[in-house]
């Protein structure tokens, strides 16, 4: 009996099923240290405990996307070790602040399943739940990812594809208990934008540019405990390339919106998301923004934007093609709700 797994391929998946993923992982400031040596991440709000607790927190949590890499990763050996590509993500919610210390374990749910055309792979849909030693869920997600078929005769599942919601509704986003925008201060955040000089339909160009280097993503991926092989392996793929980790992607978008939001403090809600075109190492990576809505909040002074980020190697503001194809320098288009000052 072999002691080793290939991980599951399309068939192994059953609807309904939950998966409780290995390993738990503790966190620490060590995993905030190495997410900025490996981004240009740049919030105030994540970067300062003076400037956490002024907005009424009690110390700097961990950065919003430092929680969905770990929770994702966790997700990797059994949901996306044989996986083709990573397909898109809806009705993510950030539900609680994690803090140093704080261990995160990951459970899915397979809510869809449909067998590709080629009969030789398909689609499998999970809701994921990141829970911390409490057991309270802090990050929840959908997820839906390309997968291999063992064996291409193996029968297919009727085909279940889930309802998702085009948007997480305002009322919906939970604001961490206690923020506080009140008495923000610009000056040390590093720009004067609030939640009312930004307009539905502006766009943002970042300026500037991150080139990916084949060590720094591998990094980065081996950090949140990420196995799915094309990232490593160069056999994986029939080019013999080594596919840069999409929350890699995302992480560095983020981080290049600083320039013009800045004062877009936290991630709350993940509407969509979708890695348009890969990205390899090489690659010079550049973001831009939209505005898509606004909303207000309950929490003193904190306002909501939506924003559209755009991952790029091409020039801003250009997305899809005539078609509606997106753009082969495209890399990614996400679509997210994060938290301002008013």
């Amino acid at each position: 009996m072999t002691k080793t797994s290939a991980g599951r391929f399309f068939e192994d998946y059953r609807l309904g099923e939950t998966i409780a993923h290995a390993v738990p992982r503790t966190l620490s400031g060590g995993e905030r240290a190495l997410y900025h040596a490996l981004y240009p991440a740049r919030h105030a709000l994540y970067s300062s405990d003076e400037f956490a607790r002024a907005c009424g927190l009690g110390a700097v949590p961990l950065d919003d996307l430092i929680v969905f890499h770990t929770v994702f990763g966790k997700t990797v050996p059994d949901i996306s070790l044989n996986a083709i590509a990573n397909l898109g993500y809806a009705e993510g919610r950030w539900l609680a602040p994690v803090w140093p210390g704080d261990t995160l374990t990951s459970t899915s749910e397979v809510i869809g399943l449909k067998e590709n055309s080629n009969g030789k792979s398909g689609v499998v849909w999970v809701r994921t739940t990141g829970r911390d030693q409490t057991g309270r869920a802090v990050l929840e997600y959908v997820r839906w990812v390309m997968v291999r078929k063992r064996n291409e005769a193996a029968p297919a599942p009727d085909p279940a594809v889930p309802a998702l919601a085009a948007v997480v509704p305002a009322e919906r986003l939970v604001v961490p208990a206690g923020l506080d925008f009140s008495a923000y201060d610009f000056a040390l955040a590093g720009e004067r934008h609030r939640w009312g000089d930004y307009d539905v339909g502006e766009t943002i160009d970042h300026v500037d540019g991150v080139t990916v280097e084949e060590a720094e993503h591998m990094l980065a991926t081996r950090l949140w405990q990420n196995t799915a092989k094309v990232h490593f392996d160069t056999g994986a793929r029939p080019d013999g390339r080594r596919l840069i980790y999409g929350g890699h992607v995302i992480s560095l978008a983020r981080a290049l919106s600083f320039n013009g939001l800045a004062n877009a403090q936290m991630i709350v809600a993940l509407n969509a998301g979708a890695h348009a075109n890969p990205c390899f190492a090489g690659d010079t990576v550049r973001a831009w923004s939209e505005v898509l809505g606004k909303a207000e909040t309950t929490a003193p002074g904190v306002g909501a934007l939506r924003l559209r980020l755009v991952a790029t190697r091409g020039a801003p503001f250009a997305l899809k093609d005539a078609e509606g194809k997106y753009l082969p320098d495209v890399l990614l288009d996400l679509d997210y709700w994060a938290l301002v000052p008013r």
